[in-house]
């Protein structure tokens, strides 16, 4: 009885999700008006449903066409409010705290969701490689510690965020986590250096799929990693 009672809720909450955003089968993956030097929703480089079981078609498509394709209408209204058009997304994260609350929670949403959907892949990559290894081998001894080290700033980050492993200026690997939409490009950011892998454990992430069990969705993710993205991360 208990499953079945599991069931139907999480039927239920499906359907009014739907209900609510009336989702269908054919969604525009991205918006083409730039000509305004403004910014504009990603193109995803796979299907809704390609990141299966892990990640749930439903759980992505709102993810992507709500969730984010929101930051981006939102940074573009606070872009014209502040007659910022045509400042790129990293010079706005690089001197965030010279704009408005706007700007930072809707640039670092953009940015956060743009690196994530890149980041992973259906069926994910075995290990990472190359200079990324070496570095992974050098500042946690390997793999294992450091999914250890970065799946523990998932789990416990209070409320809405982000983990990161990040490398700072002198090529060291970190971990950390930021709360809301925050990165650590950002230069209010506790921890400054540039994302190599980062995860997005705000609940609409996940919930509709793991409900409360972030620490299930933080293990199943490492099973989408795309490690040749991640090394030109490191590279850049």
């Amino acid at each position: 009885m208990k499953n079945r009672r599991d069931f139907l809720k999480t039927s239920a909450l499906a359907a009014g999700t739907l209900a609510l955003y009336g989702i269908g089968s054919k969604v525009a993956f991205a918006s083409e008006n730039n000509e305004d030097n403004l910014f504009k929703l990603p193109d995803l480089e796979y299907g809704f449903e390609a990141l299966e079981p892990y990640i749930d078609t439903l759980t992505m498509e709102i993810h992507y066409t709500k969730h984010h394709q929101g930051y981006v209408n939102n940074l573009n209204k606070a872009v014209v409010a502040e007659k910022l058009q045509g400042v790129s997304l990293n010079e706005l994260l690089g001197k965030v705290s010279k704009h408005s609350a706007a700007i930072r929670n809707n640039a670092g949403g953009h940015y956060n969701h743009s690196f994530f959907w890149k980041l992973m892949r259906p069926g994910g990559s075995k290990t990472p490689t190359d200079a990324l290894a070496e570095a992974i081998t050098k500042d946690f001894s390997n793999i294992d510690n450091l999914q250890k080290t970065f799946s523990d700033a998932a789990k416990n980050r209070f409320g809405s965020g982000w983990a990161w492993l990040i490398k700072s200026t002198d090529g060291k690997l970190s971990v950390t986590s930021t709360p809301n939409q925050d990165n650590t490009l950002m230069d209010i950011a506790e921890v400054k250096g540039t994302p190599v892998l980062g995860i997005d454990v705000w609940e609409h992430a996940y919930y509709l799929h793991y409900q409360n069990k972030r620490a299930d969705y933080v293990s199943a993710w490492w099973n989408l990693i795309n490690w040749d993205v991640a090394l030109e991360n490191y590279n850049s």
